[in-house]
């Protein structure tokens, strides 16, 4: 798909995170667990504390000149569960490697508000980040991944999971990608490898989460 055909599918991406840290991500860009733990200059051991399992709880980080981040839990994701859906001879550990590569967006406010509404977030305060898919994709069209699944999810029957389960947007026209499906997928989960530094240029606005939640509703 070209930036052109891609964002006239999905012309907004939306990024959920908490309050505390939309300046941060601002600062010094949306990016992957990984990079965010390089730029901080995290210890092997605080790395590996983060990345190397499912994370329970959002992970606060410091750095003397950065300041502080964090970083999301994992709670929709269960170690026992997601063993039992990989494919490709994936551990658990790979597949936590490879989500933690990645930042991810949702293609639409449906999305959200699902998410949004879901029973493990519900009561938490959150801003829903919306960015213009044109730029971001012109910018970073090489690193954009999609996925027909909730990837960091294993809650109820969670689909089956492994190397093909991300898609590079710019290998594939999205008629040839659905063919590839079976024909019965559509795109889920939008993904960036590495990240978005370069927030500030596609950044639209920043909005109060639980407006999702209401107009689901309605």
């Amino acid at each position: 798909m070209s930036p052109d055909e891609f964002a006239s599918r999905y012309p907004r991406l939306y990024h959920i995170t908490g309050p505390e840290a939309v300046a941060g991500i601002r600062r010094h860009g949306l990016l992957a667990t990984t990079e965010l733990l390089t730029l901080f200059e995290a210890s092997s051991a605080t790395r590996q504390q983060i990345v190397g399992r499912i994370r329970p709880a959002s992970v606060r980080i410091s750095h003397p000149v950065l300041g502080s981040a964090t970083i999301t839990d994992n709670i929709p994701m269960n170690e026992r569960a997601l063993s039992a859906c990989l494919d490709d001879g994936l551990s658990t550990a790979d597949w936590l490697a490879i989500l933690n590569r990645r930042v991810f967006f949702w293609p639409d406010e449906k999305s959200v508000a699902i998410h949004v509404g879901a029973s493990a977030r519900r009561g938490i305060d959150r801003i829903v980040m919306v960015f213009d898919t044109t730029s971001i994709a012109q910018a970073h069209h090489q690193q954009i991944e999609v996925s027909p699944i909730n990837s960091g999810s294993t809650i109820r029957k969670p689909a089956r999971r492994g190397l093909g389960t991300f898609s590079a947007i710019h290998r594939y026209e999205y008629g040839e990608w659905q063919r590839l499906r079976g024909m019965r997928d559509t795109i889920k989960e939008i993904t960036v490898i590495g990240g978005v530094r370069d927030v500030e240029r596609h950044l639209l606005e920043c909005r109060d989460a639980a407006g999702f939640t209401q107009q689901r509703c309605s």
